[in-house]
């Protein structure tokens, strides 16, 4: 059984609350619910951690380098701007997938850039919490095939 961490970024702690017609009605905690229960089918651990600060979510890809094989990572709008998170997951050679809720290219021009995508398998957005789900299981297919 192998590790995937799973980073949520600045303001999806609020899911359900915020702007619920963009981000849907359902929280974070269900998101999660949602995540574990296919990871146990898919017969692997994650790893949790949603901040809105910056650094921490850097520290937790720095410290769980060595326990991890892959990075789920919905960066928020650290998306667009964060060359310091890109370089965290650049930096320890994991396998990662970008994923987004909405659909980042249908949104405001400053939200279809990023910044994290080239160092990452996969982007994939405007399906809700299926977005997650379908990452997961792309990093998933990925990591078994290549080890």
């Amino acid at each position: 059984m192998f590790t995937v961490l799973v980073i949520h970024g600045p303001n999806l702690n609020l899911l359900g609350e915020r702007e619920p017609e963009q981000y849907g009605r359902r929280t974070l905690a269900e998101l999660n619910r949602e995540l574990e229960e296919e990871a146990a089918k898919l017969g692997v651990q994650l790893e949790i951690l949603q901040s809105n600060h910056e650094g921490v979510l850097i520290d937790f890809i720095h410290a769980q380098r060595r326990n991890a094989a892959g990075i789920l990572i919905n960066p928020g709008a650290l998306t667009h701007y964060s060359y310091a998170l890109r370089d965290a997951i650049a930096g320890v050679n994991l396998p990662a997938v970008e994923v987004h809720l909405s659909d980042i290219h249908q949104r405001e021009s400053f939200r279809r850039i990023s910044v994290i995508r080239e160092v990452c398998l996969a982007q994939i957005s405007g399906r809700g919490f299926d977005s997650y789900l379908q990452g997961l299981h792309l990093l998933v297919d990925y990591i078994r095939k290549n080890g």
